[in-house]
Protein backbone atom coordinates (compact mmCIF):
# COMPACT_ATOMS: atom_id res chain seq x y z
CA UNK A 1 0.00 0.00 0.00
CA UNK A 2 1.08 3.19 -0.93
CA UNK A 3 1.58 6.44 1.61
CA UNK A 4 -1.54 8.74 0.95
CA UNK A 5 -1.32 12.13 1.57
CA UNK A 6 -4.43 15.21 0.83
CA UNK A 7 -3.02 19.00 1.39
CA UNK A 8 -5.84 21.70 1.38
CA UNK A 9 -3.64 24.08 0.12
CA UNK A 10 -3.76 27.84 1.86
CA UNK A 11 -6.18 29.34 -0.39
CA UNK A 12 -5.93 26.76 -3.33
CA UNK A 13 -6.41 23.46 -4.39
CA UNK A 14 -6.90 20.28 -2.65
CA UNK A 15 -3.63 17.82 -3.41
CA UNK A 16 -3.88 14.23 -3.68
CA UNK A 17 -0.36 12.70 -3.30
CA UNK A 18 0.82 9.11 -3.39
CA UNK A 19 4.51 8.69 -1.98
CA UNK A 20 5.05 12.03 -1.59
CA UNK A 21 4.15 12.82 -5.77
CA UNK A 22 1.38 15.67 -6.32
CA UNK A 23 -0.95 12.76 -8.62
CA UNK A 24 -4.07 15.49 -8.76
CA UNK A 25 -4.99 18.92 -7.82
CA UNK A 26 -9.08 19.16 -7.09
CA UNK A 27 -10.65 22.13 -7.41
CA UNK A 28 -12.20 23.59 -3.86
CA UNK A 29 -13.21 26.89 -5.24
CA UNK A 30 -16.04 25.73 -7.54
CA UNK A 31 -14.89 28.09 -9.85
CA UNK A 32 -12.81 25.93 -11.96
CA UNK A 33 -13.46 25.30 -15.70
CA UNK A 34 -11.69 21.96 -15.47
CA UNK A 35 -14.05 20.50 -13.06
CA UNK A 36 -13.12 18.38 -10.75
CA UNK A 37 -9.55 19.32 -11.19
CA UNK A 38 -8.15 22.71 -10.64
CA UNK A 39 -7.88 25.34 -13.62
CA UNK A 40 -6.11 28.16 -10.95
CA UNK A 41 -9.68 30.47 -11.10
CA UNK A 42 -9.39 30.21 -7.46
CA UNK A 43 -6.84 33.43 -7.50
CA UNK A 44 -9.72 35.85 -9.44
CA UNK A 45 -12.30 34.23 -7.73
CA UNK A 46 -10.71 35.98 -4.00
CA UNK A 47 -11.10 32.05 -2.36
CA UNK A 48 -9.68 31.46 1.16
CA UNK A 49 -9.12 28.72 3.06
CA UNK A 50 -7.04 27.57 5.38
CA UNK A 51 -4.13 24.88 5.09
CA UNK A 52 -4.28 21.61 6.22
CA UNK A 53 -3.46 17.63 5.84
CA UNK A 54 -4.30 14.20 6.02
CA UNK A 55 -2.02 11.44 5.82
CA UNK A 56 -2.23 8.11 5.55
CA UNK A 57 1.05 6.16 6.01
CA UNK A 58 1.95 2.47 4.83
CA UNK A 59 2.19 0.26 8.21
Amino acid sequence: MANLEFEFTKDGPLLVKIDGKVEYALCRCGHSTKKPFCSGAHVSAGFKAEPSKLEFKKS
